[in-house]
């Protein structure tokens, strides 16, 4: 009888918040579990056999202020706020992407910062959704800044 060996590939991954007052100072930092959502696995697997940018490649990241658990379905933040470029690397079999949302974007202080998410387009509620994560609100006044590291590992 022949064995095949079994590899059951995920893509998982964990997000960093960091929040930052006007003066530079750490008000709150912590990490949290995100979810590849199903529109971010068609695109993993799109970019397998892609020849060209095509599907274009993941470039921005959001906030909003929704506490709405995650689901597989979701396609766009429930309640963005703001949306900004993100920088990635690859090691292995992870991608890591940073953003920093400065002072002034993406500002929202009752509710809350609750929910992100990584994007191929810049423009807001527009391009296909990789992942999206909620958290612990996190009250962004208009001098704050929130940088997200976004870690997703395949394997």
């Amino acid at each position: 009888m022949e064995q095949f060996n079994k590899d059951n590939i995920a893509a998982t991954g964990m997000v960093k918040i960091l929040h930052r007052n006007a003066a530079g100072e750490t008000i709150r930092e912590f990490e949290v579990p995100n979810l590849v959502v199903t529109s971010g696995k068609t695109f993993i697997a799109s970019k397998i056999i892609a020849t060209t940018n095509s599907p274009v490649s993941m470039t921005h990241m959001a906030i909003g202020t929704s506490a709405t658990t995650p689901d597989a379905a979701q396609a766009q933040l429930i309640a963005e706020v703001g949306r900004v470029s993100c920088s990635s690397s690859t090691s292995t079999n992870t991608v890591t992407f940073t953003a920093t949302f400065p002072a002034g974007t993406g500002t929202s202080t009752s509710p809350g910062i609750q929910e992100a998410a990584v994007f191929n387009s810049g423009t807001a509620g527009a391009g296909t959704m990789l992942c999206r994560t909620t958290f612990p609100s996190v009250g962004k006044s208009a001098g704050d800044t929130i940088a997200v590291t976004w870690v997703v590992t395949v394997g």
